[in-house]
């Protein structure tokens, strides 16, 4: 039916127009943000799985860091602890020459001594981010008189150090401790203390390379960790791309047909609007 008041067609038409404008925005919005659900608008369930998975990515990621931070921490300290087996073996080598005789123990004291700060300096200098595993902060009690306190192990916070007499004024005071790295006499040292001597450094040497083992596992093991957690942060990525992540040659191909559609649409709207025309001809004449 013609009529001069309702024109069917033309509301067709600016119908199906509206609803390619809507779908053509809806396609610029994609194309533009690169995502196909980027609010609960567009998928409530997939917005809420996404975000969530997001969140536990970001948690992941600070564990990641963590983990990096520890495995350097580890490196650092089994770097130091393999410089104070290198330290420790020169403090061997100087104590078996004091043994001799022929040889000027004033020398091989300044030696010794050279030696213990550069190990006190390692021990201090194992630090990172605020961290030292290999600080020693404890001290044992006793008269321990000129002594030399080497490394011999670690407790579940601290480095442990053997405290040994060499003065040979006193041989009773062979103890253990937790301190820091002094002269050691070696003036007057006697066969058996020379003796004694060796086997705390040996014992020290083993448990400083056993501290080394420690260290160097933990790193690796941290290590491992963080390439797991790496992956999974991967795998979590594309598991929320596939959800929210538009897929650009599908938008691309949509977005040249909806403008085509639309070109037809504002066609088609304006030959429906040409019937009002073509009813006030049938008055003409």
């Amino acid at each position: 039916m013609a009529s001069i008041l309702t024109n069917a067609s033309a509301m067709a038409a600016l119908a199906t127009m509206r609803s390619i404008d809507r779908d053509l925005a809806i396609t610029q919005e994609r194309i533009s943000s690169g995502l196909k659900v980027g609010s609960p608008a567009d998928n409530a369930a997939y917005w809420s799985i996404s975000t969530t998975m997001k969140s536990e990515n970001s948690s992941l990621s600070v564990v990641g860091e963590a983990l990096g931070m520890g495995a350097a921490l580890a490196d650092v300290a089994s770097t130091a602890t393999q410089s104070l087996v290198d330290l420790m073996s020169q403090v061997r080598d100087r104590v078996v020459a004091a043994g001799e005789s022929t040889n000027d123990k004033v020398k091989i004291q300044s030696e010794l001594s050279q030696l213990y700060t550069q190990m006190t300096d390692t021990v201090k200098s194992a630090a990172f981010n605020g961290q030292n595993w290999l600080s020693a902060t404890n001290k044992a009690g006793g008269d321990l008189g000129p002594s030399t306190k080497v490394l011999s192990g670690i407790t579940t916070s601290n480095l442990q150090f053997i405290a040994v007499n060499l003065d040979a004024t006193d041989g009773k005071n062979t103890a253990q401790t937790i301190a820091t790295v002094t002269a050691l006499g070696v003036a007057a040292l006697a066969d058996t203390a020379i003796a004694t001597t060796l086997g705390v450094i040996d014992a020290a040497v083993k448990n400083l390379l056993e501290l080394g083992s420690i260290f160097g596992a933990a790193s690796s093991r941290m290590d491992i960790q963080k390439d797991f957690i790496s992956a999974l942060t991967d795998a979590i990525d594309r598991g929320i791309g596939s959800l929210i992540d538009a897929d650009m040659n599908e938008e691309s191909t949509r977005l040249k047909a909806l403008q085509t559609q639309q070109q037809l649409a504002v066609q088609s709207l304006s030959i429906a609007n040409t019937s009002s025309e073509n009813i006030l001809r049938l008055f003409q004449n």
